[in-house]
C-alpha cells in the first residue's frame, strides 16, 4: 500500500508544472513587451502592460526597465501610474532606486509619495536621502509631524527604535468591546497593523494587548480590561535589531511594541520589517564567515574599489597568519630533510585540521544565532566536541596508519607519527573552533568573524605545531 502511495506521489510530482519557470517566462516576457514599447515612445500601453501586474512585480519590472533603458524611461512610467498604485509600487522599490526616484521627480510628488507612505517605510526612505531634501519635506510637514520624523530620524541605526512605527491601535481598559470595535474601524485605515490592539493607562504606559480576534468573539458589553493580557513581551527603543530578531522567532509574534524607560508605549514593530532584519543579519554573517566586511549593497550594485576595500584585509591578515606557519616549516626543514616522506602528509593533516574546525564553528555558529546555544553552556559544547574529535579523530588515525604501512610502505615510525597527529589535530581543531565562537559572543564580536578563513588559519598553525612535535617525540629528529 505504501509503495502505490510513493508511486502516486511521485508520479503527481512528474505531472505537476514547473510554476516557478512559468511565472519567470511570463515576467521575461511582459518585460520584453514594455522594452520594446519604450523605444517607440508608447507609455500609455507600456502602463497598461504594467498595470496586469501586481505592486511588487511592477516595481521589480520597473527596476530592469532602469537596468536596461536608464532611469529617464522608467520615471515616465512610474509617473504615469495611477497615484495609490504609484506610492504601492514606490514602497517595493529597492532603496537605492527610492533614493533615485525621489531625486528625479518634482516636489509635488515626493511630498504626495510620503504622506501615503507607511510611517516606518518613510523613515527608511529619509534616512537615506541627501539633507537637502529631507529639509524640503520636513518644511512641507506640520510642527507635530516634523517633530515625530526627527524624533525617529534620531534613534540608533540598527535599534528597535529605528525600525517601529507609531501606526498602531490603542485602547483603553474601561471602554467596552464596542467602543474598541468602533475606535479601530475609524482609525483601521491609518494603522500598519489591526489584528494586536494594546491597552494604554491615562500616562500612555503599556498596560496589556488584546488581539483582534478575541474583541470580536467576545460579547459587546464586557470591558476591554477584562480580556487583555497582561503577559505580553516588549522591548526598548535601544534594544539591538538583532535581539529583537530574536524575539520575534522565538515568540511567533505579529509585531511587537517598543516602549521607552518608563513602559510607555512608543512604536510597533511588524513582522515584515523584522523579515528586512533577519535577512540583513543572515547576509553579514554569511559576508563575515567567507572573510569579506559586511555590506548592504548589491553584489552587482558595488563598484570594484569597494569590493576589493571589503575582501583585502582579511585576505592580508591571513596570508600573514599563513606566513608565521611557514615560518614553523623553514624552522623544522632539518628535521624534513631528515625524514622527507613527512612533507607529502602535511596537506592532508592540515586540510583535515581545518575541514574539523569550521565543521564545529558553522554548527556553534548556527546554534548561537537560532538561542540553541547561549555563553553558560561552553563547557557542554567543549565536552561534546572533545568526545566527537576522539571519534573522529580516531577513525581516521587508524585509516592512515594502515594506509601508511601498507600501501605507501612507510615505517612504522612514520605511520605512528601521522596517525597520533592526525588525533590530535583533530580534537584540537573541533574544541577550539567550538570555543572561538563563543568567545567572539562573550566579547561582543560577531560569532561569524571566527568562521571558515580564521578557523583555518589558526588550525594550520595549530597542526603544523603539533605534527613536528609528534615527529621530534616518536622519530627522535
Amino acid at each position: 500500500m505504501n509503495s502505490e502511495l510513493e508511486k502516486e506521489y511521485e508520479q503527481a510530482l512528474a505531472e505537476e508544472p514547473d510554476t516557478e519557470k512559468e511565472r519567470d517566462d511570463e515576467y521575461d516576457a511582459t518585460l520584453e513587451k514594455i522594452l520594446k514599447l519604450l523605444p517607440e515612445k508608447k507609455f500609455v500601453q507600456a502602463r497598461e502592460v504594467l498595470l496586469e501586474n501586481n505592486e511588487a512585480d511592477i516595481a521589480e519590472l520597473l527596476e530592469d526597465v532602469i537596468d536596461e533603458e536608464g532611469l529617464d524611461k522608467a520615471i515616465i512610467l512610474f509617473r504615469i501610474l495611477p497615484k495609490d498604485i504609484s506610492v504601492d509600487v514606490f514602497s517595493y522599490f529597492a532603496i537605492d532606486t527610492q533614493v533615485d526616484v525621489i531625486t528625479a521627480i518634482t516636489d509635488k510628488e515626493i511630498n504626495f509619495i510620503m504622506q501615503e507612505l507607511d510611517f516606518d517605510d518613510m523613515i527608511d526612505v529619509l534616512e537615506e536621502l541627501p539633507a537637502n531634501i529631507v529639509d524640503k519635506i520636513l518644511a512641507k510637514a506640520t510642527k507635530e509631524e516634523r517633530k515625530q520624523i526627527n524624533t525617529f530620524l534620531n534613534y540608533p541605526e540598527f535599534s528597535a527604535g529605528s525600525l517601529m512605527t507609531p501606526d498602531y491601535i490603542s485602547l483603553r481598559k474601561s471602554w467596552t468591546v464596542h467602543e474598541a470595535l468602533d475606535h479601530i474601524r475609524d482609525q483601521a485605515l491609518e494603522s500598519e497593523t489591526i489584528y494586536t490592539c494594546y491597552v494604554m493607562d491615562q500616562g500612555r504606559k503599556l498596560i496589556g494587548i488584546i488581539s483582534l480576534r478575541r474583541l470580536v468573539t467576545a460579547r459587546e458589553s464586557q470591558l476591554v480590561g477584562d480580556l487583555m493580557d497582561e503577559d505580553f513581551v516588549s522591548v526598548g527603543v535601544l534594544e539591538d535589531q538583532e535581539s529583537v530578531s530574536e524575539l520575534f522567532k522565538k515568540y511567533d509574534l505579529l509585531a511587537m511594541p517598543v516602549v521607552d524607560k518608563e513602559d510607555r508605549l512608543v512604536g510597533i514593530i511588524t513582522v515584515d520589517d523584522i523579515m528586512d532584519v533577519i535577512e540583513e543579519e543572515t547576509t553579514e554573517d554569511f559576508q563575515h564567515m567567507a572573510g569579506v566586511a559586511a555590506s548592504t549593497d548589491e553584489y552587482l550594485d558595488m563598484p570594484v574599489w569597494k569590493h576589493v576595500k571589503s575582501r583585502f584585509p582579511w585576505l592580508f591578515f591571513l596570508m600573514c597568519s599563513y606566513m608565521v606557519t611557514g615560518g614553523i616549516i623553514a624552522r623544522f626543514q632539518d628535521s624534513l630533510s631528515a625524514v622527507i616522506c613527512l612533507v607529502a602528509y602535511m596537506p592532508m593533516l592540515n586540510g583535515t585540521g581545518g575541514n574539523s574546525g569550521s565543521q564545529a564553528a558553522t554548527l556553534v555558529i548556527r546554534g548561537l544565532a537560532t538561542g540553541d546555544i547561549d555563553l553558560k553552556d561552553a563547557l557542554r559544547v567543549f565536552w561534546k566536541e572533545f568526545r566527537i574529535g576522539i571519534i573522529v579523530g580516531a577513525a581516521l588515525s587508524l585509516l592512515n596508519f594502515a594506509r601508511i604501512v601498507w600501501l605507501d610502505k612507510n615505517g612504522v615510525g612514520v605511520a605512528l607519527t601521522v596517525a597520533l597527529s592526525m588525533l590530535a589535530i583533530v580534537v584540537i581543531a573541533k574544541c577550539v573552533g567550538a570555543l572561538l565562537p563563543l568567545l567572539a559572543k562573550k566579547l561582543k564580536i560577531d560569532p561569524a568573524l571566527m568562521a571558515s578563513p580564521f578557523i583555518a588559519s589558526l588550525t594550520d598553525l595549530v597542526s603544523t605545531l603539533t605534527y613536528f612535535a609528534m615527529a621530534t617525540r616518536v622519530l627522535g629528529i
